[in-house]
């Protein structure tokens, strides 16, 4: 299974002037480098955690359906499934019928039921999924313990800043961050 991003998110979980009034920061010297720290807290959030905060379009890719036709969705939460297809014989995208298609946007991972056959001619990737997922379109609607954790982690960051280079952060994280988290994490067994 993989998965790639189609929509980028239209906002972000923390504004730079939360993170301003969390570090209670009044200049605007280092607006630059927080605004890259925040990108990099979140990225690191939704890597650890497995979700994607804010509403955004991803497209999961299967080589076939499995014998049950229930489908391990790879991002959450899962708000919406927009389409899904299959590449016939041919190699010709051919639209999945939503009413065969069941949602459990409850469990963790959340799932796709597929009912009835797929005759998938394309042996790699044969089967796209295009999946809305996040937890709205703005920082109010993400939980609030998951802000509280991205602002921790920026805080933790700024406070070692040139420890490692921006593109590597986190080099560490700080004490509360996985606590904070834990609740919406997605273990894997």
């Amino acid at each position: 299974m993989a998965v790639s991003r189609i929509t980028p998110p239209v906002s972000r979980p923390v504004s730079l002037n939360d993170v301003k009034l969390h570090l209670r920061i009044e200049t605007n010297d280092d607006d630059g480098y927080i605004d890259n720290l925040i990108d990099a807290a979140v990225v690191h959030l939704e890597l650890v955690s497995g979700l994607k905060l804010i509403t955004q379009t991803w497209r999961q890719y299967l080589d076939v359906r499995p014998p049950s036709g229930m489908i391990r969705l790879g991002v959450g939460p899962v708000r919406e499934i927009i389409a899904a297809r299959y590449f016939d014989a041919n190699g010709v995208a051919q639209t999945i019928n939503p009413l065969n298609m069941l949602v459990d946007a409850i469990s963790t991972p959340a799932r796709l039921l597929i009912s009835g056959g797929l005759p998938v001619g394309q042996s790699l990737n044969g089967i796209e999924i295009d999946i809305v997922t996040g937890y709205g379109d703005s920082a109010t609607e993400v939980p609030d313990s998951l802000r509280r954790a991205l602002l921790l982690l920026v805080a933790h960051n700024y406070e070692f800043r040139g420890a490692v280079p921006v593109g590597q952060m986190p080099a560490s994280e700080p004490h509360g961050f996985r606590t904070l988290i834990a609740p919406f994490r997605k273990i894997n067994l």
